[in-house]
């Protein structure tokens, strides 16, 4: 009986810890799809967790992860990556898995080409936009 109680105890307590790692995409799993970029036209507006876009800086949009989610994009042809943070919503585009912003999309190699196939390993699911 004993037994029973601590093994019951110990599968619920691992699958509540699952549930919260999945919730929104767990640290580490990846994505892959195409990428594109943010126009310049774009610099200066609000993005989706308020803050204005910077085309300066590693940032993306991503439709599903939560703002302030850390993602490292992988260009699947030169092997290229960048770090980026989550800040706003989309892409919209079929077939596009993030909108990167000018800055990220230059340390990839992406400016030149518009969109190239990309891979997206999540580092870090935010639950607030600052982290």
């Amino acid at each position: 009986m004993n037994k029973t109680l601590v093994s019951s105890a110990l599968i619920a307590a691992l699958l509540l810890i699952g549930t919260e790692a999945t919730a929104a995409g767990p640290a580490g799993k990846a994505q892959a799809g195409m990428a594109s970029y943010y126009h310049d036209r774009f610099n200066g507006r609000r993005t989706a967790s308020g803050a204005r876009y910077n085309k300066g800086e590693l940032s993306a949009a991503h439709k599903t992860l939560p703002l302030g989610s850390r993602v490292r994009v992988t260009d699947s042809r030169s092997g290229r990556s960048v770090v980026v943070r989550i800040n706003d919503r989309g892409p919209y585009a079929r077939g596009r898995v993030i909108d990167l912003s000018r800055a990220a999309a230059s340390e990839i190699g992406l400016v030149s080409k518009g969109v190239s196939r990309v891979t997206l390993e999540v580092l870090k699911v935010s639950s607030e936009v600052g982290t």
